[in-house]
Formats: structure tokens, sequence, C-alpha cells
């Protein structure tokens, strides 16, 4: 008696196959971007735009718990989680209208890995950004914690897998016409962004904005950064931007794959 494995069915191999589909899904979306590496360096334009004529004004400010570039610094790179992530969706969306993404989706790929190998591709090119924009930091007065680096890295990770599987999710709910999936991320990405306090500390809007700001997972991850990349390894911040980094990453993955797995 033999058996026929469905595409993208769990089998005896799952373990090392969804390592290796991971793998084959990353290649496959990485090397266009290796093949055209300007287009990384124009990307950087708003975080660089932001730590040059914005963080000069910081500079000259006071109030801030900590130096103001050790501020600043965390901050952007939470903000260019936010834009990169949530943005994947829409090569995505270009797929869906071309139809390549129906022909993988007939192979024998594991659907999670087909989740995870595109957003891995999303948070190397950030790793890129971020070291880069970290590099520049340095001479304008960022201070390196090399052990508090590599652990908000790791939660930049764990949060923008989180955000790249949720857009992917949008992305297939918004085939074919695509509208829904520009309306949804442009009405949730600036209020994320504002009530999370990368760009200005909470503590100076009124009491209402701040009571907001605490409901905001994106405000925890931010603290969380902050705290990290000062060294401050053991801060409560850590712990509960850690849970909402977690929390989102788990919730995306579960939905991602469900999507995934339904088909499109």
């Amino acid at each position: 008696m033999t058996t026929t494995e469905k595409p993208g069915e769990a089998g005896p191999e799952a373990g090392p196959r969804f390592f290796r589909d991971t793998a084959t899904v990353f290649q496959r979306e990485i090397t266009p971007s290796l093949r055209e590496p300007t287009a990384i360096l124009f990307s950087m334009a708003q975080p660089l735009l932001f730590l040059f004529l914005f963080g000069p004004l910081l500079a000259g400010t006071s109030g801030f718990p900590a130096s103001p570039w050790q501020w600043f610094v965390p901050g952007i790179l939470v903000m260019m989680c936010l834009f990169g992530p949530m943005m994947a969706g829409y090569n995505l969306l270009v797929e869906l209208g071309g139809g390549s993404l129906e022909r993988m989706l007939v192979t024998p790929l594991n659907r999670s890995a087909m989740l995870v190998g595109r957003t891995l591709k999303e948070f190397a090119l950030l790793l890129v950004q971020a070291v880069l924009l970290i590099a520049l930091s340095v001479p304008l007065g960022f201070q390196l914690h090399p052990a508090g680096v590599l652990a908000g890295l790791a939660l930049l990770l764990v949060f923008g897998v989180g955000l790249g599987s949720l857009s992917y999710v949008l992305a297939i709910a918004a085939h074919p016409g695509g509208e829904l999936f520009y309306a949804v991320t442009q009405l949730v990405l600036f209020p994320l962004m504002l009530l999370s306090g990368v760009l200005l500390p909470m503590d100076f809007g009124p009491a209402w904005l701040q009571v907001v700001a605490r409901i905001n997972p994106v405000s925890h991850i931010a603290d969380a950064e902050r705290a990290l990349f000062a060294g401050q390894l053991l801060d409560p911040s850590v712990l509960a931007g850690g849970i909402a980094a977690v929390a989102i990453a788990a919730l995306g993955l579960l939905l991602g794959t469900r999507a995934m797995k339904r088909g499109v």
C-alpha cells in the first residue's frame, strides 16, 4: 500500500525538511535584492534623514532619561522594523497578481517554511540597514554595548517575523484588488508609530495619550530596545517588550501558516 503526500503536508522528515525549505525560500527571495544592492541603500534614505536632521534637534533638548542618541537610535530601529516587514506583503501581492505564488503552492514546499523564509529575507535586509545606522550613529555620540545590541537585534528579529507574517496574511486577504492592503497598513502603521514614542518621549504628551500608548505593544518593544541598547539587560521593560514581541510573532505565524495552507 502506498500513500501520497499532499503539497506542504508534514511528513516523517518534517524537521529537516522545514529548515531545508526555509533556506530554499530565503535564497529565492534574497537573490533579487543582492543583485541590486543600491536599492537597499535607497531604502535607507528615510532613517538617515531622521538620524541626521531630526536627531540633532533632540540632542539639544533636556528631559531625556539618558543620552538623546542612546534614546533615539533604538527608536529609529523600531520604526524601520515597523515599515519594512509591515510592507513586505506588497511583494506577495505582486506574486499573487502574476500567478507565481499559486505555482509555488502546488510544490511540496512546507507552508510554514514559505512564510518564515520570506520573513527572514525581510529581516536580513533590516539587519544590514540596522548595522549601517548604528555605525553612522557612533560618531554622533551613540555608545555601543555589544551584548545589548545583539539582544536588541534578536528582539527585532522576533518582532519583524510577526509583523511580516501579518503583512502576508493581509496581502492574501486583499487579493486580487490590493486596496485593502494599502488602506489597512496606512491606517495601522502611523498610529502604532506615533503612539509608541519612537520619535519623542510619550512623557511629553498629555495623560490620556500616555494611557493609550501603554496599551500599544510597540511602545513596550521600543522601551525594551532602549534598555538593551543601553546595556541594561535585566531591566523590567526587557521582559515586557519580549512578551509583546513573542505574542506578535506567535499570532503572525499562526495566522500566516493557516493562510498559506488554505491557499489563495
